[in-house]
């Protein structure tokens, strides 16, 4: 099975070889016999299109035209196109651009039709030369298409994101310069009387001997560090610590340095990450599914990085359980992922759906994980674990844990996961409606610059509202900051589901078992993966935050 096939087959799409021939001028003349009239008026009400693909070209019409006009008496007129004009530029022996239009074409009605309909189905094609280069054409398609442009809105989004990170980026920065400032020059007077803190927002330096507490479920918060990790590389293209975990385990295994500097400069070359992928031209939208293919490749070269920093930052912690560890960080995504999709896909094949992806490629996919992935996170799991040294704490922790004083309503763990994931899901939700209308509806996505500028401006968020939210917890003396800063700035994952539920009822025409069973399902995994991504953002914000400020802060 070729690569084109596997792409075809996860986009869960049927694409097979029309009937039209491309001849110089031609007019051809097809009969169609149509038993479901009702069916057909109802596609052509709801907007249905067809497309062609020729040479990677998208050639896309609508199947039918619909026509309200009058208040009293109101008419409602259909009519289904019968006459298809296509329109091929070519320069020399290459194709650069085609369409189909039905400019001077009559449509057929069907508003008197209530039974059988016979009709002949006719095409033209008209040749026109270009001047416009074969290696220019991406230029011409992006000038030309079919789905309604919307780059005001897009650019007036990035505005709105990136005006909220400089707001909230000086407000770290006044924090870290002012008044952290402030209390570091007061706690570390060495006059009489300087150890009678108070109790209110400069109570921070009281917990110094508890703020590095490890947290209960260890093993489990290290998993979602670990996932998370992966999910970041995934995205954004880490592959600095993909480069050397695969150049460690095949010097494992090898003990060759040439043949680790041959692994470097191919992994020099390696794509950076999805995002990066198709900012570099890499992928062509009307290649269908390419994108999901890349995804599961680089899942499964990825896995390496969960089970490294999970059981590296296991080890640092003090815990002995490592294979549990890794077990428990392979199954994290795997296991949710494996049940939610089995129930989407089990609903598919009841309903005879051609979503449901076929035996040979369930078999391809799970070898794919048990051969690539799981050997990967075994094996960074144990090269985090031999390379894991002690936790780098600047203060020391007692014995004894020290009482936490009852905090207001506003330092709360649901405030601050209120506060956490609202703030994180303000810079994204308006770029949420066209990623969700491109996955579920008509839609075709190509501004992936843009994309990539939200998701930086996602996680910049994230990362210093996270730094604000734990100095606040600190200074009410409650250092129970672990998995606090993991559901604060995580819980953006909830929102996003949320509005998952808001498009599915006020922005889609979706209904039925099938497509609400995927629907909630696939949205429920990408609340997930948002929840493990910003958690791990969150949390190594956090600590980088709390050991900048006790090592400044001078100790008895």
């Amino acid at each position: 099975m070729d690569r084109k096939s596997i792409d075809i087959i996860l986009m869960c799409e049927s694409i097979n070889n029309s009937f039209f021939v491309f001849f110089h001028l031609l007019t051809i003349c097809n009969c169609f016999i149509f038993s479901q009239v009702e069916e057909l008026r109802q596609a052509i009400e709801e907007l249905y299109y067809f497309e062609f693909v020729l040479d990677d070209i998208p050639i896309r019409g609508f199947v039918g035209y619909m026509e309200e006009s009058g208040f009293l008496p109101h008419t409602h007129k259909i009519g289904l196109w019968s006459h298809l004009d296509f329109n091929i530029e070519y320069n020399e022996d290459r194709i650069i651009f085609a369409n189909v239009s039905v400019r001077d074409v009559k449509p057929f009605s069907l508003d008197d039709v209530r039974e059988t309909l016979s009709l002949t189905h006719t095409y033209s094609i008209r040749w026109f030369p270009t001047t416009v280069t074969y290696e220019k054409r991406g230029d011409r398609l992006r000038d030309s298409s079919f789905f309604p442009k919307s780059l005001e809105i897009h650019w007036l989004s990035i505005i709105n994101s990136m005006v909220l990170v400089f707001l909230l980026l000086g407000f770290v920065v006044i924090i870290l310069m002012r008044v952290l400032k402030s209390d570091l020059a007061r706690y570390n007077l060495d006059e009489e009387g300087t150890d009678d803190m108070e109790q209110g927002d400069n109570g921070w330096k009281i917990i110094h001997t508890d703020v590095f507490r490890f947290p209960p479920y260890r093993s489990l918060l290290c998993a979602v560090l670990g996932v998370g990790s992966q999910f970041l590389a995934l995205g954004t293209g880490n592959v600095l610590k993909i480069s050397r975990l695969i150049i460690y385990v095949f010097f494992f295994f090898y003990r060759t340095y040439i043949f680790c500097c041959c692994i470097c400069n191919l992994l020099s070359i390696l794509p950076l990450g999805i995002i990066v992928m198709v900012l570099l031209g890499m992928f062509n939208v009307h290649r269908h599914g390419a994108i999901n293919s890349a995804a599961i490749l680089l899942y499964a070269l990825t896995c390496c990085i969960s089970g490294y920093v999970s059981s590296n930052f296991y080890r640092q912690m003090g815990g002995d359980r490592w294979v549990w560890n890794i077990v428990l960080t392979t199954s994290l995504f795997s296991v949710p992922f494996f049940l939610t999709w089995s129930v989407v896909n089990s609903v598919h094949w009841a309903n005879g759906s051609t979503q449901a992806l076929p035996a040979t490629t369930i078999l391809l996919l799970l070898t794919v994980w048990l051969l690539v992935g799981f050997p990967l996170t075994v094996i960074g799991g144990i090269f985090g674990k031999n390379s894991a040294g002690n936790f780098e704490a600047p203060c020391r922790t007692k014995n004894i844990a020290r009482e936490i004083p009852r905090q207001p309503w506003y330092k709360s763990a649901p405030v601050h996961m209120a506060i956490g994931g609202f703030l994180p899901f303000s810079a994204i939700f308006v770029e949420l409606y066209y990623i969700f209308a491109t996955v579920w509806g008509r839609e075709q996505y190509t501004l992936y610059g843009i994309l990539f500028i939200v998701f930086a401006i996602l996680l910049s968020v994230g990362a210093c509202i996270s730094v604000a939210l734990t100095y606040f917890q600190l200074s009410g003396e409650d250092y129970r900051w672990w998995w606090r800063s993991v559901m604060s700035t995580g819980s953006t994952g909830a929102l996003i589901f949320l509005y998952s539920v808001f498009y599915y009822w006020r922005r889609s025409n979706m209904s039925g078992a099938v497509q609400t069973i995927e629907f909630f399902g696939y949205s429920f995994l990408t609340a997930y993966v948002f929840f493990l991504m910003l958690g791990t953002v969150s949390f190594t914000a956090s600590l980088r935050f709390i050991r900048y400020i006790y090592v400044n802060l001078k100790m008895d």
